[in-house]
């Protein structure tokens, strides 16, 4: 693997990472009444237009990053759905 490639996949673990904290906080108060839906459905859209492109091309770190990063925004969604306010 050339060098090129770990970096890409460092970004991609950066960007994966960043909805973490945020699952965690809503996880732990189970209160998501700040996060706003719009934004979360900006980034569900954005992660299956990314998708679409990465598999195309082959990818990888593009296709790993936004696997997560769906993940994760769609735990945010369930949980911006399920908790009570």
């Amino acid at each position: 693997m050339a060098w090129i490639e770990y970096v890409g996949l460092f970004g991609a673990f950066l960007s994966a990472i960043t909805f973490i904290p945020q699952v965690v906080k809503a996880w732990q108060t189970r209160s998501v009444g700040d996060l706003s839906m719009l934004m979360l459905m900006i980034v569900l859209t954005s992660v299956i237009v990314w998708l679409v492109y990465a598999f195309y091309l082959r990818l990888l770190p593009v296709i790993l990053a936004n696997l997560l990063i769906g993940s994760l925004c769609l735990v945010l969604i369930y949980f911006k759905l399920t908790f009570k306010k």
